[in-house]
Parts: C-alpha cells; sequence; structure tokens
C-alpha cells in the first residue's frame, strides 16, 4: 500500500470522510493528477511540480486543502485560509456535510489554471 494511502487510512473516520471526498472530485476534475507522499503528507502532483496537498489537523480538526500559488487565487477568497503562509491559501473543512462542493470544485479548476500558467 502507498504512504498516501496509508495516511488517509490512519485517520479518524470523519477524517477519511472528508479526504476521500476532495481527492474524488480533484481526481474526477484533472485525471492527470498523481497523488504522491511528501512531506509526510498526500500532495497531488502534475508531472514534477506539486499542486495542492491535504493534510488532516487533529489539533485544530479540520482537513486543509492547500494550493500552491493559492495566493494569486481570486474566486471564492472569502472561503480560502493564508494563516501566516504567503504563497499557498486553503480550504478548510470540518465535515463533509459543510462542503461547499461548488466551492470546491470551482477553486481547483482556479488553482489549475493559475498552475498550468506557471509551468
Amino acid at each position: 500500500m502507498k504512504p498516501s494511502e496509508l495516511y488517509i487510512l490512519n485517520q479518524p473516520k470523519h477524517y477519511q470522510d472528508v479526504i476521500y471526498y476532495v481527492c474524488d472530485v480533484i481526481e474526477l476534475e484533472f485525471p492527470e493528477v498523481v497523488m504522491l507522499f511528501k512531506w509526510n503528507i498526500p500532495v497531488y502532483y502534475v508531472g514534477k511540480k506539486p499542486f495542492c496537498y491535504i493534510n488532516a489537523s487533529h489539533k485544530k480538526k479540520f482537513v486543509d486543502v492547500a494550493f500552491f500559488y493559492g495566493n494569486q487565487l481570486t474566486n471564492h477568497i472569502n472561503y480560502l485560509n493564508s494563516e501566516g503562509r504567503t504563497q499557498i491559501k486553503s480550504l478548510r473543512y470540518f465535515d463533509l456535510e459543510t462542503i461547499p462542493d461548488k466551492v470546491l470544485r470551482e477553486v481547483i479548476q482556479e488553482a489549475m489554471l493559475l498552475y498550468k500558467k506557471t509551468r
């Protein structure tokens, strides 16, 4: 089993549900992404460059879906969190029921457009 899969399986059920949902959306929107295990968390890559990562924060009780080049995102900025990070912004989900699907998909799509411009 891959380390990224083990990471997800080792999470409590409510984190797993959120992570699996987000992973499904990312992989359906962009089948070319590959999930690797870097910095002890699952990181999606396109080619050789990281696109986004997923981190379960047990201390703060949310799943962080963080985008490289997130500081350039303009859609749904009221949903994005930078928390002291200059380049990365993230969507934070506390449970599966509160994920606004449309926002998640639109942020992923915009992030991929930005990503492709920087390649």
